[in-house]
């Protein structure tokens, strides 16, 4: 899986002293050459079998979706199908090297997939403080809201990252790609920034499990120690592959740099930490313990919606009549004032 050279053809010379090589089998050129997409010569082998993996168990996450009727699994289904058809594109462009679309595609996918698992692991914190906690919130968040709020912050970072992975795509300039590199390492510095600040509040949660537990007044449910491991592996296994992109790309895609020319950093240090995390999911599907009404949260009917923004426009309107009284008050204050200074 590392990088290999072939021994072009011929070579054509392009503006400022680009050197355009004769593609050899399957598209492959040198990776300094204009026309090469990847810095390494892909291995159609490795990519098969990663893309399989995958895509079995995308489809193990599907059935158990279903099984336990846990319909937020879907996101975490997203993230495992866009890893495996990001590796079914790099197969198909490991025999046609010289196609862009297959380049962009597998790269764009394999960049962005993990924030799919990352979104899953938010949701699932929100569902098991609901679930668990007798209050239902945490650090003075309801559980619906918590996890809301850092499914937002998810999709920041996946609007960063996706801009500057598709101007790190192959066949952009170097100024751009350079650029690219900076936004999209900005893009993953801030999802670490949200993964160090959501483990907080797990460590939060797992103390006050534990208190309960301690003090016996209420009946714990069974799994809280279980889905709690698991959402610290995930996200360190996040962190490890967040880890390797910075550092693959702090020292920029230069030969001086290893790690983009070697595709076996790809395989190890990105798409083995996705995977086992999707697996850790898998093995402990919260399908297995968040069972009962507690394990969704609550639907509000039309007619609740109704009344709960007819009671917020009730609200805003006594706020304004308040503020409106108190202008009025002193005003008159300020006319009595001014009437006894004349007298």
């Amino acid at each position: 899986m590392s990088a290999t050279t072939t021994s072009p053809a011929s070579t054509t010379t392009g503006p400022g002293g680009c050197i355009t090589t004769v593609p050899g089998k399957y598209g492959h050129v040198p990776a300094d050459a204009c026309n090469s997409y990847y810095n390494f010569d892909p291995n159609f082998v490795a990519a098969v079998l990663v893309a399989a993996l995958f895509g079995l168990v995308s489809v193990v996450h599907i059935g158990l979706g279903f099984a336990y009727r846990k319909g937020f699994t879907w996101v975490i289904v997203m993230g495992s199908l866009w890893e495996t058809f990001s590796f079914v594109t790099r197969a198909l462009g490991a025999h046609h090297q010289q196609s862009l679309a297959y380049a962009i595609v597998s790269q764009l996918l394999l960049l962005l997939a993990p924030l799919w698992v990352n979104a899953f692991a938010y949701m699932l914190m929100g569902r098991m403080i609901h679930f668990y906690l007798p209050e239902k919130k945490l650090c003075g968040f309801k559980a619906p809201s918590l996890a809301k709020y850092f499914v937002c912050f998810d999709i920041l970072s996946f609007i960063v990252q996706g801009i500057g992975g598709s101007m790190i795509s192959p066949g952009a300039s170097s100024q751009t790609i350079m650029n690219g590199i900076h936004v999209y390492m900005g893009g993953i510095g801030l999802q670490e920034l949200f993964i160090l600040a959501f483990l907080s509040l797990v460590a939060v949660f797992h103390r006050r499990m534990r208190a309960l537990a301690r003090e016996g007044e209420v009946v714990i449910k069974e799994g809280w120690k279980r889905l709690t491991w698991t959402l610290y592996v995930v996200l360190g296994l996040i962190t490890v592959r967040i880890v390797y992109r910075l550092t693959e790309y702090a020292s920029g895609i230069k030969p001086s740099n290893p790690i983009p020319y070697h595709e076996a950093y790809t395989y190890g240090l990105d798409a083995l930490p996705m995977f086992l995390a999707i697996i850790a999911l898998c093995v402990m599907h919260p399908g297995r313990f968040l069972r009962g009404p507690d394990s969704v949260f609550p639907k509000k009917t039309k007619e609740e919606k109704k009344a709960a923004k007819r009671e917020k426009k009730e609200k805003k309107a006594e706020k304004k009549r308040a503020k409106k009284a108190k202008k009025e008050g002193v005003r008159e204050v300020e006319e009595g004032v001014e009437m006894e200074s004349r007298a």
